[in-house]
């Protein structure tokens, strides 16, 4: 039997990289548990497994007294020192214990814990692989979908994509692949949750990452993406290299590069913008794909005002006010766009204001 078990313990613990002394140390506290309902839960039963033999010692243990008030927890002096010599009030002394078929409830025992180590184990190890993997792509593929979820298999795992994290009108079908961020890892009493999203920003920017390699390679810088799922993303690059144009190393030969992201992305439409410190024109760059006349700005409220071209007006708003609203986030700056129109009425007013002003 021992030897047996030893060769069980041994060979789990190797396949699946589990250490010997948790599996040991998780079934001395099975077996003890075990034991203590064979002796009507009585608490001074010990257990120990020896890590050589993996033999099972099984002992009652007892206090040393003079006078024996309860023989179940107590044993005399006269008869303590009949096991050794030395003992004296107070010690305790190990009594070995026999059960006849304790072998087989060991041998059930084990399965069930080296089972329950193994699962331990692997929960352990995804979720250390996956923890790593926050806000990187992952690709897998969709096993099916309940209660608001798309379960996607990335091998190892099932990850969970929530309907709400998928693009507008997209619908999966299993079978699917599909690829995703990873958004959160969470443990849980049945194992590791993961969660995944196609629709935050960072989902794009690791797209691009994942195309571009000067991105990959540090030689280019995302400042700012914002994105309306499905819609829109504006994304603002910087160079570290003179001689690379960011612009150009995101779009790629031929408009390969974000070509790639954009189908991945169900046709979402995609403004690469080069960063600039300046205000006036970080602003008229974050307004594409309208082109604007003229911009003020106050510095101190870091507000904008935008005077475009009658026919540029509702490209710069952009539909629902999207492309505004898009170009604000991505500058910081609060942005007011008016027609050229409307500036030329203004100006007149106030020309005229000031002309037929009597004080002036």
């Amino acid at each position: 039997m021992n030897k047996e078990f030893c060769y069980i313990i041994d060979q789990i613990c190797r396949e699946k990289g589990i250490p010997r002394d948790a599996v040991l140390k998780a079934l001395e506290s099975a077996l003890l548990s075990a034991a203590k309902k064979r002796f009507s839960g009585r608490k001074n039963v010990e257990l120990r497994i020896d890590p050589e033999t993996c033999e099972i010692h099984l002992s009652l243990v007892k206090t040393v007294v003079d006078v024996v008030t309860d023989p179940k927890e107590e044993i005399s002096l006269e008869d303590a020192r009949e096991i050794d010599p030395d003992k004296k009030p107070g010690d305790t002394v190990a009594l070995p214990l026999e059960l006849h078929d304790f072998g087989r409830i060991a041998a059930q025992t084990a399965k069930q814990v080296i089972f329950q180590k193994v699962r331990e184990a692997e929960r352990e190890i995804v979720y250390n692989e996956f923890k790593d993997k926050v806000g990187r792509i992952v690709s897998g593929v969709v096993t099916r979908r309940e209660k608001g979820m798309y379960f996607v298999n990335l091998g190892r795992v099932e990850a969970m994509l929530p309907y709400r994290e998928t693009l507008p009108g997209e619908s999966l079908k299993r079978g699917d692949a599909v690829k995703a961020l990873v958004q959160e890892v969470k443990t849980s009493p049945k194992g590791p949750e993961i969660i995944l999203t196609r629709t935050s920003p960072e989902f794009v920017a690791e797209l691009f990452r994942t195309e571009v390699p000067e991105i990959d390679d540090g030689i280019v810088t995302i400042k700012n993406i914002v994105r309306e799922p499905g819609e829109r993303t504006k994304i603002a690059v910087i160079s570290n290299d003179p001689s690379i144009d960011p612009v150009g190393a995101c779009v790629g030969m031929k408009g390969t590069r974000v070509q790639t992201i954009v189908r991945e992305l169900r046709g979402e439409r995609i403004d690469i913008i080069p960063w600039s410190d300046d205000p006036r024109m970080l602003i008229a760059r974050a307004l594409s794909p309208a082109t604007v006349d003229r911009i003020g700005i106050n510095e101190e409220d870091r507000t904008a005002m935008v005077v475009a071209n009658d026919q540029q007006l509702s490209i710069a708003i952009g539909k629902k006010g999207q492309n505004v609203k898009l170009a604000m986030k991505l500058t910081g700056w609060e942005i007011e766009i008016i027609s050229e129109s409307e500036y030329s009425k203004i100006k007149q007013e106030e020309a005229e204001s000031a002309f037929g002003d009597p004080q002036q």
